[in-house]
């Protein structure tokens, strides 16, 4: 798992990174609306920085900025950055969530956020892990809390999170004027209910676009859909 991952265009190191590259960022990464042309990317809680280099090689955004609040996390993503073709445009602070919107002006055209799901009560001995897996210490409120701060007026917002939590985080995003646009309700396979939902917020109240994906038919035996999604980013799609 400690191996560097290899895509298309970049390579991740992740070896100091409690939560390796999963299906979920890259989903979001390809997923993410880019139609505006933002020109400022935040990358909420970056990890290895997979998604802010995915936006870097999807978009013409100059500034790309994440953020990442453990300390081995975010000197991997810095490195992740420099070594990419995008390092120009990449920039990456050790900061927590609210740390960094008390002392940021700036707004953001496109905000993205693969937040850490688990908030069980069972917690490891591994505790950057538990860091990045569980969800108290980057609450839902506190996301939603800061891209109502730091999201431009006509800009938007993307998450992906556990199916069952869909209802209660668009009930909180609607308390301060963010509306669902855009969901995508993910299955493993043709046999499994939808695990995940892919959800982009704006201020702006839209018609919201629901579709379905799933991943695979059988054991690596991808979907048309999902390898559509994916073929920019993984070497064998």
């Amino acid at each position: 798992m400690n191996k560097p991952f290899k895509f298309k265009q970049f390579t991740i190191e992740q070896d100091r990174c409690a939560m390796k590259i999963g299906t979920d960022g890259i989903l979001l990464g390809a997923w993410t609306s880019i139609e505006n042309n933002p020109s400022s990317v935040l990358d909420i809680g970056a990890g290895t920085g997979i998604l802010s280099l995915m936006l870097a090689q999807r978009s013409h955004a100059q500034n790309i900025e994440a953020i990442e609040i453990d300390e081995n996390a975010y000197e991997q993503c810095a490195e992740n950055f420099e070594n990419s073709p995008w390092s120009d445009r990449l920039f990456c602070y050790h900061a927590s969530l609210l740390e960094f919107v008390e002392e940021v002006e700036d707004t953001f055209d496109l905000i993205i956020c693969n937040p850490p799901f688990y908030s069980e009560d069972y917690k490891t001995n591994d505790k950057a892990r538990d860091l990045a897996r569980f969800s108290d210490a980057m609450p839902f409120e506190h996301i939603i809390y800061a891209v109502t701060n730091l999201l431009s007026e006509n800009g938007s917002f993307s998450v992906i999170i556990p199916f069952k939590e869909e209802r209660s985080f668009i009930e909180l995003a609607s308390k301060v004027g963010l509306s669902p646009t855009r969901k995508l309700h993910v299955k493993g396979n043709t046999h499994t209910g939808i695990k995940r939902s892919l959800i982009e917020f704006m201020f702006q109240k839209h018609v919201v676009e629901t579709s379905e994906l799933i991943i695979e038919t059988g054991r690596h035996q991808y979907t048309e859909d999902y390898i559509n999604l994916t073929k920019d980013f993984y070497l064998k799609m």
